[in-house]
């Protein structure tokens, strides 16, 4: 037992060592260049290093485990620095907005990936994976549609890259279409980007209160992952039949239970004990630190993560399905906030 923990930590060591390395010198680069701020220099360094200098498999452990659990615990963290107020702020006209957004991006990606000749099955996980959560819905649906290893493979390599560019250009639209307004912009962010990292690292590039309002945004998609398993858990994924069609008997599914992510029943725990008890100051000073020094080594993880070849092997046809989902994302979630808010 205890070799096998040495093992695993030896393993993951070199990747969180280097992320967290990452994260100290873009913290230190962002004192000298503040309006590009320390998350966008660790993921643009990440990126850098990790298709150059840096691109050893000893390091996809570690870079694995940052991206992971690093920003699972950030998340916890932020419990402690949300409170209801917040919540207020977005409300029933928020959820509204989420609900729809979910609804309108699984439907799009859908029926685009079919028209581009993809299986359904490869479709369904571009639905998940850019309406909830990225790579971690991914891994919560595959099970539930019995997702081959290729398609889960493949999904999870393009709603990152669209990810990546959403996070990058989002901050540049919202400051053209809402001059940075908190409400409208957090909307844009945390309702379209697709993992939780990348809309953290996304709104940082605007200011604390988008990042914070964001996350709530963002992780009400999370909590809806149960709804849309149970969903897919009833269609039918066999090609030559309707969706919504009984399966054939020699055609049964897994079932597969999906439950809450530890880490939003964490962050819920923390967030109604700062809401509902007073709070010293240096135990919510103490939790936004750590949390960002967790947010930050994460970022760079992702950008160590993200290979320019995995851009070139996936070919065009797959890039512009990735694409035309995100862009879609975008168009519905602009139309649903002037609608909204």
């Amino acid at each position: 037992m205890i070799q096998k923990m040495t093992e695993k930590i030896t393993f993951i060591l070199p990747g969180l060592v280097l992320s967290v390395i990452i994260s100290i010198i873009s913290q230190e680069l962002a004192l000298f260049i503040p309006t590009i701020g320390a998350a966008l220099i660790a993921i643009f360094l990440g990126i850098l290093l990790g298709n150059t200098l840096l691109n050893k498999p000893i390091l996809n452990t570690g870079t694995k485990f940052s991206e992971k659990s690093l920003l699972e615990f950030s998340i916890v963290l932020n419990g402690l620095i949300l409170d209801f107020q917040i919540i207020k702020q977005v409300g029933f006209t928020g959820f509204t907005f989420i609900l729809f957004q979910m609804v309108a991006t699984i439907i799009a990606a859908y029926w685009i990936g079919r028209y581009l000749k993809f299986g359904k099955k490869f479709a369904l996980l571009m639905g998940a994976g850019n309406a909830v959560c990225g790579s971690s819905a991914i891994g919560t649906i595959s099970p539930v549609i019995n997702a081959e290893e290729k398609d889960k493979g493949l999904s999870i390599t393009i709603v990152n890259l669209t990810g990546t560019l959403l996070m990058v250009t989002l901050p540049i639209l919202t400051a053209i279409l809402y001059n940075h307004e908190t409400i409208q912009t957090s909307a844009l962010i945390g309702g379209t980007v697709q993992s939780i990292g990348q809309v953290i690292a996304s709104a940082k590039l605007v200011n604390d209160d988008v990042a914070n309002l964001s996350i709530v945004f963002k992780l009400m998609r999370v909590l809806l992952i149960i709804g849309v398993a149970l969903i897919f858990g009833k269609m039918n994924v066999e090609e030559d039949k309707s969706l919504f069609s009984k399966p054939t008997s020699h055609h049964e599914k897994t079932k597969s239970s999906a439950g809450v992510p530890w880490f939003i029943i964490g962050f819920f725990c923390l967030f109604l004990l700062r809401s509902l008890v007073s709070l010293p100051d240096y135990m919510v000073t103490s939790a936004q630190v750590i949390s960002k020094q967790f947010e930050i080594a994460a970022l760079a993880a992702i950008g160590l993560r993200v290979k320019f070849s995995d851009i070139v092997k996936e070919g065009p046809k797959t890039l512009l399905y990735g694409l035309l989902v995100g862009t879609t994302q975008v168009v519905v979630a602009i139309a649903l906030i002037f609608w909204l808010f």
